[in-house]
């Protein structure tokens, strides 16, 4: 059995990657309650709720991230985490600010795109009307 002394760890989002690097620790949220992991913890995979995200780098330094739900995968010395957003904040105090301001601008994109999808469909039942009475 191979001792390792840290995690290969990458926080994936749908286009883009949060996190790619070496970590000693990592501290995450799953859907029965928050747990740790270190690097010869045993292979693990779990669903993540949203939550924060606090993981440790070689030299200490502490990172921390606002997560929607996700996934969590960890084989060997790699962790990969798949979430549909997240944000790093500076600290655990900015944080909240950071996770705020970042989904409220979601929410305002997702309800403009919820508003043009509606008047398309609006539009294609008008279409359909019209069809109907011609020959």
């Amino acid at each position: 059995m191979t001792a390792f002394t840290e995690m290969d760890v990458r926080i994936g989002l749908p286009g883009a990657v949060l996190f790619d690097g070496p970590a000693t620790r990592l501290g995450a949220v799953a859907e029965d309650g928050g747990f740790g992991l270190l690097p010869n913890h045993i292979d693990w995979v779990t669903a993540l709720v949203p939550s924060v995200l606090t993981l440790t780098q070689p030299g200490g330094t502490e990172r921390v991230f606002g997560m929607d739900e996700g996934v969590l995968v960890k084989t060997g010395d790699r962790v990969r985490i798949a979430v549909r957003r997240g944000v790093e904040g500076a600290d655990l105090r900015s944080l909240q600010a950071t996770v705020d301001a970042f989904f409220d601008a979601v929410e305002d994109e997702e309800r403009v795109a919820r508003a043009a999808l509606s008047r398309l469909e609006a539009d294609m039942v008008r279409r359909f009307a019209g069809l109907r009475g011609q020959p």
